[in-house]
């Protein structure tokens, strides 16, 4: 039986990882949650724990300029605590530590009708405090590898599921309020929750070292999205060319839109034949 410790509780892909492993391999992992709120954790023994799974971090929350306060804690937390935990792991003797980072760290989705396409060469180059945040925090814990420690760094690209509140929920939410939605092409690497804590088992399991990419068999462009949230929830739906061209006309000026209709991609990245997938 392999221990895994999750650092960070109440968290999406925390809880999620847990439900899958308790649901399905309950005699085959011991899975304990951590509070990293206040420094009560700092005096919790890690000797013991395979793996430590580190989800907690600040979400981000922010399309525009952020205060010296919201930077602070970005670091604070997201970048900071990351590493501190890491080395607590290490020194602690723990063989694993899984990281949460996120394709943020490759800046923005392309321009509404353009292609960004991310290999295993392209350079991380974050748009803003978040994306750095994360960044640093693997610059932070990469260099901490060795034989008997090994450090799992996650790029996943936008995570969507039952009860996930980031953009797959605003997209669910545009379908739930209005009868139409822009038509827009684009093409995005998405995860489902089920095949992402899949993959973390299977980080487990492989006793994985280095930076990995896990995402959908498939790329979905958000009209499909759409498409499935409206299929999902029952609801009829019609997809528009002029709301498509109005979305177009105001990306410049939306933040939100941009991430939500540019075009964003995984390619060459996959090692594993998608083993892991259990969902599209």
């Amino acid at each position: 039986m392999k221990k895994i410790l999750i650092t960070g509780a109440n968290s999406y892909i925390g809880t999620s990882f847990e439900k899958y492993i308790k649901e399905n391999y309950p005699t085959d992992y011991e899975i304990e949650t951590v509070d990293m709120i206040g420094g009560e954790w700092r005096e919790k023994d890690f000797s013991g724990y395979d793996a430590v799974f580190h989800v907690a971090g600040i979400a981000h929350s922010d399309t525009g300029k952020i205060s010296a306060e919201k930077e602070k804690l970005y670091r604070s937390v997201n970048t900071d605590l990351t590493v501190e935990t890491a080395k607590k792991a290490k020194s602690d003797g723990v063989k694993q530590f899984i990281f949460m980072s996120s394709a943020i760290v490759y800046g923005d989705s392309a321009k509404i009708g353009r292609k960004k396409e991310i290999t295993k060469d392209t350079p991380a180059v974050p748009a803003n405090c978040y994306g750095d945040s994360k960044l640093q925090a693997e610059n932070g814990i990469l260099p901490l590898s060795d034989e008997n420690f090994k450090v799992c760094v996650l790029r996943p690209p936008m995570v969507y599921g039952e009860g996930c509140k980031g953009n797959y929920q605003s997209v669910v939410s545009i379908v739930k309020k209005f009868p139409f939605f822009p038509r827009v092409k684009n093409k995005r690497s998405l995860i489902r929750v089920d095949n992402l804590v899949s993959f973390v088992k299977f980080c487990v399991d492989k006793e994985l070292c280095g930076l990995y990419f896990p995402q959908n068999r498939e790329y979905v462009g958000v009209t499909d999205l759409a498409k499935a949230a409206a299929k999902e929830i029952g609801k009829k739906i019609y997809f528009s060319f002029l709301l498509g061209f109005i979305v177009l006309i105001m990306r410049p000026f939306s933040g939100t839109l941009k991430k939500a209709f540019g075009s964003l991609i995984y390619k060459d990245t996959e090692d594993f034949g998608f083993e892991y997938c259990r969902e599209k």
